[in-house]
Formats: C-alpha cells, structure tokens, sequence
C-alpha cells in the first residue's frame, strides 16, 4: 500500500453506556475526521446493541427502544461541502461473532398490524432465533423453533444502515432511511460495491452500522440475520457534484435508491432517479432513457418494514456501453483496495 493511503482505526467502545452512541444522522458531533482517500478499519454492533444473545432474550424486553441501531460514526470528512458527493468504498464486511440474531416483534413487519396499518388483529408471536454463522464455509445456518427443520443458507454479510447528515438541519432516526441514505436495509450494501451519498453538510458526517450476515429481500418479518460487523471501508469525494439520492455501483451494474411510503412512490424515485443517470451516461434524451430503462431494470425490493420503505433499480453496466461512471470512482478504489488488501495479508 502506498504511503499516501492513511489508515482510520477508530471504532467504539464495546463497554460504553448505550445512551453513549448515535442513534440519529444529523445532530451528532463527529467522532473523528478523516481526510478523502483514508481507508477506515472499524466494527458496529448488531441493531439491537448486542443485548440479545439467547432464544430466551425477547428484544421488547431486553432493549430499550430508544437506543435501536447504534451506528459507528460520525466520520467528518475533511474538505465535503454541501453540493459534493461523497463515495464510500466497502473493502471488507464480515461477522465479528460466530452468531447471529433475527426476532418477530409484535407490531413491526410487513405481515402484521403495524401502528400506521392498524387492524384489530393480536399481535404476532414475539420470538427470537440464533443463528449459527460457519465463516469457514460461508453458510448461515438456520434452525426452526417448532420443528426440526435446518437449512444452510450462503453467508451474504451487508449493511443494512449507511448513511451521512440530512439537509436543513433535521435529525433523523437510524431506523429511518431518506435521501441521506439512513436504514435502507438493501442486500446491494455488500463488500466490494461504492455507494454514493450527497453531502448535505460540512464534513458530510458519515456513519454505518446494521450488519446483516444476510437478509431477504423486502425484510418481511422486520429483522434480519442481525450481527456485529468488522467493516474495512475507504471515503473519497466527487467535488462539485451532487447525487439528489444515494446511488450503489458494483462491478457489474449501477444502482438506485427510493425511500419513502407508499412503496410505489419509492419505485417511483428510485427508477426516476436510473432513467437521469442513465441519460448523464448515455446522452440519450430523457424519454428515450425512460424507454431503455423500461426495458433493461431490475426492482428488488430492499425493505417494507421501516418508517419509510426503500426501492432499488439495477441497470447492467453491459447494456450500456464504454461510459465512465461517477468519474471512475468505483474502479479508482476497487485499486486502493486491491493495495490495502495486499498491504495487510487479506484475500
């Protein structure tokens, strides 16, 4: 790894009080700050701050529900003014623990009575399940509660929270996600993808948590496989252009994001937001966009669970010929982390 490549060891502390962590984007002060370029080796904890360990743990019980979703940051990135882009690079997202949690929790999920869709209905059954994660073989191992049934699912670890200060101000929620990114809970959110997130105040204000050893799409019953995650990640900035929501570029598709209720309003951004970059890209006029993307996009959908819900739309970057994409940037950190890997002995 070059000399120019500083490193950002900064995570939290595991003994802190709870009340201690951010549980907003916006309305934080920075834990640090970090220039563009810096590579940031740090870890989070699970959403539920690591309280629910036990099939005996019911997370109403054990939790305060003020204090959901811890997320490791804020990182003021030196230099980010609003109208930027800043880029985070995922180098690494893997499971700190051998075990992972999903829960039902009464009154939250997409198949029950919810207290914006409110029913007379009881609530659903509250129960927690652990989950063995096999890192050797990459396999998440689930285990039915009423009956004997195993499955061994791939390990697909993500983040399911990413996201930096909201504009005007506001505050909002990490289990809110919006168009500073926030609680998106989209599996795209994995090691080896850039996301891209509009600055919206000095220093940007970065921060991440919510690991996923894996998740569904949609998120149906609400939680996902919820463990504590070792993160390698690099932020840069896109000086002097801005992204109005967060974008996601793999190597193989570019990607974006809708938050907001109804879901078909989510969708609708989300894809109004594709046929616009895919326009930037092409050249094509905007109804001539719209009619390629019609007949090239994929929709899954991240989560129909949270306070808003989230949309994604994929394009294949094949389908678009030689285009450069958001300057290179995903390409330019695939490089610096290609040399951190190196530097440090990891695959």
């Amino acid at each position: 790894m070059s000399d120019n490549i500083e490193v950002c060891t900064w995570a939290p502390d595991p003994d802190a009080d709870p009340r201690t962590f951010a549980y907003t984007f916006g309305g934080q002060s920075p834990v640090v700050s970090v220039k563009p370029g810096t590579v940031i080796d740090s870890w989070s904890f699970d959403c539920f701050g690591g309280r629910v360990q036990s099939t005996s743990d019911m997370s109403t019980s054990v939790c305060d529900p003020r204090f959901l979703n811890p997320q490791t940051g804020p990182f003021y990135i030196e230099g980010a003014e609003p109208g930027d882009t800043l880029a985070v690079h995922f180098v690494s997202i893997e499971p700190r623990n051998t075990w992972g949690v999903s829960t039902t929790v009464p009154f939250f999920g997409a198949l029950t009575s919810t207290g914006t869709t409110s029913t007379l209905q009881p609530a659903l059954l509250e129960r927690t399940w652990i989950y063995e994660l096999d890192l050797q073989d990459r396999l998440v191992r689930y285990a039915a509660a009423d009956t004997k049934f195993t499955a061994a699912l791939p390990l697909d670890p993500m983040h399911g929270t990413v996201g930096v200060a909201p504009a005007l101000g506001e505050v909002r929620s990490s289990l809110t996600p919006g168009d500073w990114g926030g609680n998106m809970d989209t599996p795209e959110m994995r090691a080896g993808v850039t996301c891209y997130l509009n600055v919206n105040v000095e220093g940007a204000l970065f921060s991440f948590g919510d690991g996923h050893a894996r998740q569904g799409e949609g998120e149906t019953c609400g939680v996902a496989v919820e463990c504590a995650m070792d993160t390698v990640l690099i932020v840069d900035l896109i000086k002097g252009q801005p992204t109005p929501w967060p974008r996601i570029e793999s190597d193989d598709y570019i990607i974006t994001t809708g938050s907001t209720k109804p879901l078909e309003d989510a969708f609708r951004i989300a894809h109004t937001q594709m046929v616009h970059w895919v326009s930037d890209l092409t050249g094509q006029s905007t109804i001539d966009s719209y009619q390629f993307v019609s007949q090239t996009a994929l929709t899954p959908v991240a989560n129909v669970v949270d306070t808003n819900y989230t949309m994604v739309a994929k394009v294949a970057k094949e389908h678009l010929g030689n285009v450069t994409v958001m300057n290179n940037m995903h390409a330019r950190m695939r490089a610096k982390a290609a040399a951190w890997r190196a530097q440090n002995g990891r695959k």
